[in-house]
């Protein structure tokens, strides 16, 4: 078993006097011209233990590769025990962070006990000598993975489950502040997935060890990591099992309807294809969102947070990947369409928007900055309240919410109150198709809860 001073963490969570062991501010990382992952913020105290994940494509293995220091982020920072990770160097990385891959192809017959002598690589001296210490950190490190009775066995005739062991192990051996395991299961039959998560979960609680994984096995994730991350080239969730494997979540993000509950007899959330449904007490059927949010930069939170609240389904987008709006949207609306990062709205996104707002009874239009990139939103806009689709222009009034209005107000006025002006950055293209939506039956609505009585008339039950 390593022992508590081994292993370096000493914090378990969710205890309030844990500190951050590691923090992500703003970080973006991508390979060409897009970005993989954008401004992302995350941090992870010591002693807990954090399942990432995500589709193929997400960034998970990326972001695990960031960690790590394999890869340099293109801006932001990673900070580890309070110092950014670019300052410990190699050997001082290694010393706190290890990676368990998932296989480690080995080219040579090395023994059990010679391949997990490999994580002391980072403490040695200039001779390459093991001292009686390293020696003693290897065999708790052997004893903690259970493969002491595998040490004169070649690593490479070992099973599937047994190299995973192995290589903790080895991972162990360096004596780490944070674990780091990509896919750990993805190789290994049922029986070796449950022993290895075991085994991590064991020298987590027992010996305080902080542990970041990348899984793809939703199942797995939800019974051995009390703390989920979900990612689409960004965190859309944070959180506990029940919180993050939310169904309609998991549809957007994965692309694939899903039932979450818990079996008989069970205790932990289980995720399973849409004609098992679990024994679970009986869900509302989903009803069909006729409500539409186009938002962007944040100016869509107050509105679909009201929306969620009153149990309004609602679609939402073009939006892109990154934006605030965007996350918020994956968490609460029942449909997104959604757009890559740093990019104007693609003619492909334009079509799929149209023919989406064509099944939609009321459109809702966020007071966003309008520019160059996303114009094209308030173009469709207007194609849509041609085509009988009511419009709602939203701007949000402290100081007049009732939106009482007379008739006979003056286009200017109406000009002034829609706040465009303020929000344009396309030389006046923006003011102009505002000006245009008005003319063909927009309304502005100043209010949330008018917003929100507005929808209610639109909820098809």
């Amino acid at each position: 078993m390593v022992n508590s001073t081994s292993v370096g963490a000493q914090c378990i969570a969710p205890n309030p006097e844990c500190s951050p062991l590691l923090t992500i501010d703003g970080l973006t990382f991508g390979y060409g011209r897009q970005p993989l992952l954008y401004d992302l913020r995350l941090t992870v105290n010591r002693g807990e233990m954090v399942g990432l994940l995500g589709p193929n494509g997400s960034g998970k293995t990326t972001l695990l590769r960031l960690i790590s220091g394999v890869l340099q982020a293109q801006s932001g920072s990673i900070a580890l025990d309070g110092r950014e990770t670019s300052k410990w160097g190699r050997r001082g990385m290694a010393q706190r962070v290890a990676v368990v891959p998932q296989e480690l192809p080995v080219p040579f017959a090395f023994s059990v006990e010679q391949m997990v002598r490999l994580g002391r690589t980072p403490y040695l001296n200039l001779l390459g000598n093991l001292t009686i210490d390293d020696l003693q950190v290897v065999q708790d490190a052997m004893s903690a993975a259970d493969v002491t009775h595998l040490a004169k066995h070649i690593y490479n005739e070992l099973s599937g489950g047994e190299r995973q062991r192995v290589i903790i192990a080895m991972a162990l051996a360096q004596q780490p502040m944070l674990l780091l395991l990509d896919e750990p299961t993805s190789h290994l039959d049922i029986r070796y997935q449950i022993d290895v998560l075991e085994r991590v979960q064991r020298l987590n609680r027992e010996s305080g060890l902080t542990v970041i994984a990348a899984m793809h096995d939703l199942n797995l994730a939800a019974r051995y990591f009390r703390r989920l991350v979900l990612f689409q080239r960004g965190i859309v969730a944070d959180g506990g099992p029940a919180e993050v494997l939310e169904p309609g979540l998991l549809r957007r993000v994965y692309g694939v309807s899903v039932q979450v509950g818990i079996l008989r007899g069970a205790e932990h959330l289980s995720v399973l294809p849409p004609g098992e449904p679990p024994s679970t007490d009986a869900e509302q059927e989903e009803t069909q969102p006729r409500v539409h949010v186009m938002a962007g930069g944040g100016s869509g939170e107050l509105l679909m947070r009201a929306l969620a609240d009153a149990h309004i389904p609602f679609s939402a987008g073009p939006l892109n990947v990154g934006d605030s709006d965007h996350t918020l949207a994956l968490r609460l609306a029942r449909e997104v369409i959604t757009e890559q990062p740093y990019t104007p709205i693609s003619a492909q996104v334009r079509e799929q928007t149209r023919a989406h707002l064509n099944a939609q009874m009321l459109l809702v239009v966020c007071p966003m900055p309008i520019g160059p990139g996303n114009l094209a939103l308030l173009e469709e806009a207007r194609y849509a309240a041609q085509h009988m689709l009511r419009v709602i222009l939203f701007a949000p009034n402290e100081d007049d919410g009732d939106d009482t209005k007379e008739v006979d107000e003056t286009e200017d006025a109406q000009m002034k109150r829609s706040g465009i002006a303020e929000r344009d950055y396309t030389q006046g293209a923006g003011v102009q198709a505002v000006r245009a939506l008005l003319r063909d039956g927009a309304q502005i609505v100043e209010s949330v809860g008018k917003v929100i009585d507005i929808a209610q008339s639109y909820v098809i039950l």
